[in-house]
């Protein structure tokens, strides 16, 4: 059973607010009380909600749980993608350097014209330097992974998808790249990043439902 997104609100403002009455839910939610009715008898007769007379309605967090994980595997990255720390091939690997300590980040993402053209990890800069090769003027690209050697996943693909992706490659995070028809570094436009930290706040929010 999939919910509507007014009947996850009602879910939400039980959870925060119970025992809470038809009425105040309906006052919060912006609607009037017999337009909340089927809504209110769905989520009770899915025991997702627990009804008790002349006291309210209770959240049920074992029943709610199953439909929280669902939504989330199937929800789209778009939706919970976070910012790419991105520079452009020009940069000079001690920029990079400085930008990636400076935004805290495992891995910078490297354009060319708005397109995603390869990716460099702290372990490839750490090999530059180490290598004693002159860093402040050696462009990024030097040192950085190129497409198609960078996996990605498309800001369409479900959280579940991507999640497989990341584990597959073995990596801390992925670029997200704008849905486009065509194969190609020119077609992969980068708007976002998937990564291990953002799944690991997203299965806290999880746990956070069921307290």
């Amino acid at each position: 059973m999939d919910l509507s997104e007014r009947q996850k609100e009602i879910i939400e403002i039980v959870k925060e607010n119970e025992p809470i009455s038809g009425e105040k839910i309906a006052s919060l939610i912006g609607f009037s009380r017999s337009t909340l009715r089927s809504d209110l008898s769905l989520l009770t007769l899915s025991e997702l909600l627990i009804a008790k007379p002349k006291v309210g309605y209770f959240y049920n967090a074992h029943r709610v749980e199953p439909f929280i994980i669902k939504d989330l595997k199937e929800t789209q990255v778009e939706n919970v993608m976070s910012v790419p720390v991105i520079v452009h091939s020009k940069t000079s690997i001690q920029d990079t350097i400085i930008k990636m300590f400076l935004e805290d980040v495992g891995s910078v993402y490297i354009t060319e014209q708005n397109h995603l053209v390869g990716l460099v990890s702290r372990k490839d800069l750490l090999k530059t330097v180490i290598g004693k090769m002159n860093i402040e003027e050696m462009p990024v690209s030097m040192a950085m992974t190129r497409v198609p050697n960078v996996a990605y996943v498309f800001s369409n693909d479900s959280v579940e998808a991507a999640t497989k992706k990341l584990l597959e490659h073995e990596v801390d995070s992925l670029p997200v790249i704008a849905f486009a028809e065509g194969k190609g570094p020119k077609q992969l436009k980068i708007v976002g990043k998937f990564s291990k930290t953002l799944i690991s706040r997203l299965f806290l929010n999880i746990i956070k439902n069921d307290n």
